[in-house]
């Protein structure tokens, strides 16, 4: 007959007064834009001491689950596939500082990803979705003096190609991802004489997306990240 032990481990009265304020929210007796109970009402319902209710509630605005402002009581959120990717965001750039490889990652999911949605955007695109694209890119055409702006609307350009899909996820992930790469990419942007080109790339892809090419969109995005995440040249 074997033997072993299994210890039962005490959790702290936070963590089990976290389970069920989570409850609360998960089964439908809060929902978004509700006021949590006060934290004397939250005392007395469970029999805690107000430490143990604070630091339940603050781990759950660290999920994104909570809003907390000071003078008012702590409200649902309404989760949405950009608020829960971006709670990431902290640990995202940290990992990007601190990990080249890190970066050379990200890089290439970019890639791939950017690949499947110019291809779903070629194929799906209505008129609107366009003429929010050349609209965007005449906007960046105006910006070649002010880099801030410039980077901006490259952003936007890339976020509206996943938005065509009319899938959230895809576009919150896009925009995750550009935000992420956004300190590093601005050299890339920024070469002598290269706004020029990234201007007449963008201008490409809305032609081969305008004309339902998905092949044709998908070789224009590829040449464009493969161009922006090459060596910088050197000056002569």
């Amino acid at each position: 007959m074997s033997t072993f032990s299994e210890e039962i481990v005490r959790r702290k009265l936070s963590d089990e007064v976290f389970d069920r304020l989570r409850r609360m929210i998960t089964s439908g007796e809060l929902g978004p834009g509700d006021a949590m109970p006060s934290e004397r009402e939250l005392m007395e319902r469970f029999r805690v001491g107000r430490p143990a209710i604070r630091e339940a509630m603050q781990a759950l605005a660290n999920m994104g689950l909570l809003t907390i402002s000071q003078g008012e009581r702590a409200k649902v959120r309404q989760l949405t596939a950009r608020s829960l990717i971006h709670q990431v965001d902290a640990a995202a750039q940290i990992m990007l500082s601190t990990s080249p490889d890190s970066l050379a990652h990200l890089r290439e999911a970019r890639r791939f990803f950017e690949r499947g949605m110019v291809r779903e955007a070629a194929l799906h695109a209505g008129e609107a979705d366009v003429a929010r694209l050349r609209a965007n890119l005449a906007r960046q055409r105006q910006c070649l003096s002010d880099a801030a702006s410039f980077i901006d609307y490259d952003t936007r350009f890339h976020i509206d190609i996943a938005a065509i899909s009319k899938n959230p996820i895809f576009e919150a992930v896009s925009e995750a991802m550009l935000g992420w790469l956004r300190k590093y990419h601005t050299d890339l942007l920024l070469w002598l004489g290269q706004e020029h080109l990234t201007l007449a790339e963008h201008e490409e892809i809305i032609g081969r997306i305008a004309a339902h090419d998905a092949e044709g969109a998908e070789r224009a995005m590829v040449k464009h990240l493969d161009r922006t995440n090459a060596p910088a040249p050197r000056a002569a």
